[in-house]
């Protein structure tokens, strides 16, 4: 196994490759380690000439192995994309990263997962909001994973308001492992370690640029159900990251704000051209999301009839969730969406199931 992570990690490390053309790569050569016995020839298909040029194997696999070192003494877990226990939801997105570093315990595939960013010049009121939020999430018995970026601001009071309130939180970082930033951020990064977990793309020898941050925001988004935007600027990270989000067809939900705030006017926006739903309570999440709080012993029962296997592989899905997304039904029942939609449409029809905002669907009835 410690060759194939080698590997794994020493492929992330190609100049050049990202997830996108590392998935591409393993299509081509079955492995990791293959594209590394590679005739460079071969790899001309996939690579541009530069990344060809700065491919200097023996290099790279120092590194990797440098990486592998650091992995081991520090119990850092690491996700390749093809792992069982990579996160299904980023899964679905095409520019997710072919390997997680991860620190911590939490599970990254939980039922429930909300990401929470905004400015890092929160007011008062935006860090009051954020505060309440997490906290009526609790009152209202609800456990989701909160995701943020551990940067000043709301998504750091994302973070240790969820620690207070006893969920689990997810630091998706800019910078590897081995590095804190913001550095003030490092007893706050210490204490997710143990309740939630730590979380980055990058490897330890990665220079800390602008670019990264940039990049990470995609893993936020990507985590997540729904991303939550608390207090944004006409521009920003937060905006990034909403926008990622809705290009993976999630759900984006933003608080109002005052207005002529100038840390309103992003939400505003958002909700203004419909980008983003109105979220003022955690009822307004429970309707978007269709998060009950009901225990689904007490639900009726439904009689189905007349249904073809592939519509029984989806309702026996759906029985066991509150909703799901297309995205995650067409994967979990092995049905292609230029397919799926046709079921779907069928099932709706027949009133055995219903479509809900988001592009998700649940049992009618339930």
């Amino acid at each position: 196994m410690s060759d194939d992570l080698l590997y794994r990690i020493a492929l992330t490390m190609i100049p050049g490759v990202g997830g996108i053309t590392a998935k591409k790569l393993m299509a081509a050569f079955g492995s990791p380690q293959a594209v590394f016995e590679a005739p460079r020839t071969k790899l001309e298909n996939i690579l541009n000439v530069n990344s060809i040029r700065s491919f200097d194997k023996d290099r790279i696999l120092m590194q990797a192995k440098k990486e592998l070192e650091f992995v081991k003494s520090n119990n850092v877990k690491t996700l390749f994309y093809t792992d069982d226990d990579y996160p299904l939801k980023l899964k679905l997105c095409d520019d997710a990263p072919a390997v997680l570093f991860v620190k911590g315990t939490v599970n990254l595939n939980n039922h429930k997962i909300i990401s929470i960013v905004g400015t890092r010049n929160a007011s008062n009121y935006g860090l009051s909001l954020c505060k309440k939020f997490i906290a009526d999430l609790v009152a209202k018995g609800h456990r989701p994973v909160i995701v943020s970026g551990l940067a000043y601001g709301i998504d750091v009071c994302a973070h240790t308001s969820a620690l207070s309130c006893g969920l689990d939180t997810v630091a998706v970082m800019g910078t590897p492992l081995n590095k804190v930033y913001p550095a003030p951020h490092e007893n706050i990064a210490r204490q997710i370690e143990k309740q939630g977990a730590l979380v980055s793309e990058f490897a330890t020898n990665t220079a800390t640029t602008q670019g990264n941050f940039v990049s990470r925001n995609r893993i936020i988004a990507g985590l997540a159900d729904v991303t939550i935007i608390v207090e944004s600027s006409k521009k920003g990270g937060a905006l990034l990251t909403a926008n990622m989000a809705l290009s993976y067809n999630r759900d984006v939900m933003a608080f109002p704000g005052r207005v002529g705030d100038e840390h309103s006017q992003g939400c505003n926006n958002l909700i203004k051209s419909n980008r983003a739903a109105l979220l003022e309570s955690v009822e307004d999440l429970e309707y978007q999301m269709n998060w009950s709080t009901k225990s689904r012993s007490v639900q009726k029962q439904i009689e189905f009839v007349n249904l073809t296997e592939p519509e029984q592989d989806i309702l026996n899905l759906l029985k066991n969730r509150e909703s799901e997304t297309v995205d995650v039904i067409s994967r979990e029942v092995d049905i292609p969406l230029s397919e799926l939609s046709a079921f779907l449409l069928n099932m709706e029809f027949a009133e055995y199931i219903t479509a809900l905002p988001g592009n998700r669907y649940a049992i009618k009835g339930l």
